[in-house]
């Protein structure tokens, strides 16, 4: 199935975290760069990216689903061109190329700005594969941010050096590179004229964040932030994904000093049990971890907190497991994510003795999802009678219907004369298990 023409519409599909999302806007930017336009919702495209993530479950087996799904019944004039990227493609590469020929182009995440020139390839029918990993060069290749999401996305800082047992990052991703303050405030002020309100800092560990300021001093992600508050125009600043090892006191203090820093804190602490962690390779104790939010907390007393959580690591016990039940009852959390563990090809935990029976993994996932959910209602509940800032992000499923964030990332959906982009203060007035109804009050001035 190769093709003859070149595409003329394209279709992204994204798999993960934010850092792929914002991987694949980068990508759609170059396809739109080279006349290429999205396809119409409901329309076949004539190029799709698979945008693969390697952190699930079977991740591999479901990209090859995709890909039967997208040629099934299909002659070869009527075929996509498929490409693959991302985390799958960086480890799987030449095993894709091999049991899937009707994919035409396999780039790993840190080579997609070489997309176009294998895109010049495939339609000359040659098959390509790029999973070279050059620190960061791909960004200064990347065209020029023309329109945006009023919630946005900045990629500062790629990579982890962590080496956590059971996951896949440091081999798919590479080492922990920042990418240069300068290029960074570029960005995110182009972001801003291009309709941002809200500006996401991402990282597979961007507390790790550093580089030296347009002063030649050296500065730390809250260094970042505090410059980036400064740009006019930008409203609200986070960040995610973080590891407790590098959550500074500036860091901390900026929480209580940046007002445009959100009042949220997403930070992975995966099990309760100390002798887990350790197996994990992670450096924190569930003692340390809850010190750290104490902090926080102490700085910015209304912290919306999120986490990740593994159930049914390699030799977790009954009695361990309940130490996370008993970690989440200290906390509270505003929101957070929990999977079984899988074992991912390559990493030492695939191997460790005690693999945890999936009947058991799944009754554990069950029970700390119910505790999850249980503290994400609570807190919601807890935020209903405020008022707050909501960032207006799309319509709603009814005529004049609006969906937006507040500061503590919840869903909030209300009725109004307002628009995508505006900034509005809506009362919150009922709660619900994932969102809440709010009222609009009136908006805020720019």
């Amino acid at each position: 199935m190769k093709p003859t023409n070149s595409p003329k519409t394209y279709r992204v599909k994204s798999f993960g975290c934010q850092m792929n999302v914002y991987d694949g806007e980068r990508m759609a930017e170059m396809l739109g760069e080279r006349g290429i336009v999205p396809a119409p919702e409901g329309e076949d495209a004539d190029l799709v990216v698979l945008n693969t993530c390697h952190i699930r479950e079977k991740a591999a087996e479901k990209v090859y689903s995709d890909i039967g799904r997208l040629t099934k019944g299909k002659t070869q004039d009527k075929a996509p061109m498929i490409a693959v990227a991302g985390c799958v493609a960086q480890a799987e590469g030449e095993e894709i190329m091999a049991r899937a020929p009707a994919v035409s182009m396999v780039v790993g995440p840190q080579a997609y700005h070489r997309l176009p020139e294998m895109l010049d390839k495939a339609v000359q029918g040659e098959r390509a594969t790029d999973t070279d990993m050059p620190a960061i060069a791909k960004f200064a290749a990347l065209p020029e941010r023309k329109r945006t999401n009023p919630a946005s996305f900045l990629t500062v800082q790629e990579g982890c050096d962590k080496f956590c047992t059971y996951c896949v990052v440091p081999y798919t991703r590479g080492a922990e590179i920042s990418r240069p303050y300068g290029d960074l405030v570029t960005e995110a002020r182009k972001l801003v004229d291009a309709g941002a309100k809200e500006i996401t800092l991402l990282g597979q560990n961007v507390s790790a964040w550093s580089g030296e300021d347009d002063k030649g001093q050296a500065v730390g992600l809250a260094g970042l932030i505090r410059d980036l508050a400064k740009v006019d125009g930008l409203a609200r600043i986070r960040y995610t994904t973080s590891h407790p090892a590098d959550m500074d006191d500036d860091l901390i203090a900026a929480h209580g000093e940046i007002d445009k820093l959100m009042p949220f804190l997403h930070l992975p602490v995966q099990a309760g049990s100390d002798r887990v962690l350790r197996a994990m390779n992670r450096s924190h104790t569930a003692e340390s971890y809850l010190r750290l939010l104490e902090r926080f907390r102490a700085a910015r007393p209304d912290l919306a907190l999120s986490g990740d959580f593994i159930v049914g690591f390699p030799g977790e016990t009954d009695a361990e497991f309940e130490e996370t039940l008993k970690l989440v009852d200290a906390v509270g959390y505003a929101q957070a994510f929990s999977f079984k563990y899988s074992p991912r090809p390559g990493t030492p935990a695939a191997s460790m003795e005690g693999q945890v029976a999936k009947d058991v993994m799944d009754d554990r996932l069950q029970r700390l999802q119910a505790a999850l959910n249980r503290d994400q209602w609570a807190f919601n509940r807890a935020t209903e009678g405020r008022t707050c800032e909501v960032l207006v992000e799309r319509k709603g499923k009814h005529p004049g219907q609006w969906l937006g964030k507040t500061p503590w990332l919840q869903s909030a959906w209300f009725e109004g004369d307002v628009g995508i982009g505006d900034l509005v203060q809506v009362e919150l007035v009922e709660a619900g298990p994932n969102s809440l109804a709010g009222r609009l009050r009136e908006r805020v001035a720019a």
